[in-house]
Formats: structure tokens, sequence, C-alpha cells
């Protein structure tokens, strides 16, 4: 499937990825500074969604440019 997304796809990847990292950073520092134990283990939880989040969008990128 991802042999076949069009250059509008591919942007809107980067653009995804561009976000998602934005979001990692985000709650990565956050999560050091939470005082709240409960916001604290949410904030980590995101961090490790995003990370996967991450390596699949980069994932879809990579296996594009390998099927072409």
């Amino acid at each position: 499937m991802t042999k076949y997304l069009g250059l509008h796809e591919t942007l809107d990847l980067h653009e995804l990825l561009t976000f998602k990292n934005l979001c990692l950073t985000k709650a990565t520092m956050m999560s050091a500074l939470a005082q709240d134990e409960e916001l604290g283990a949410i904030l980590s939880a995101d961090v490790t969604t995003g990370t996967q989040h991450i390596q699949q969008l980069q994932e879809f990128l990579t296996n594009r440019r390998d099927n072409e």
C-alpha cells in the first residue's frame, strides 16, 4: 500500500511526523516537570505512545522509498 502514496500524501505524512515530534518533545519535557504523580503517569504513557506513532510514520516513509 505504501508504494502507492502520492506526493500530497507523502507531504501529509511529513506534517504528521513533525507534529508528533513536537508533541513528543513537549510531553517529555512536561513529564519531567510534573509534580502530580497521575499527571506524570499520563505524560509518560503519552511519550511511549508518541514514540510508537513516530516509528510507524517513519516506516511508512522509508518503506515507500524502498518500494519505488
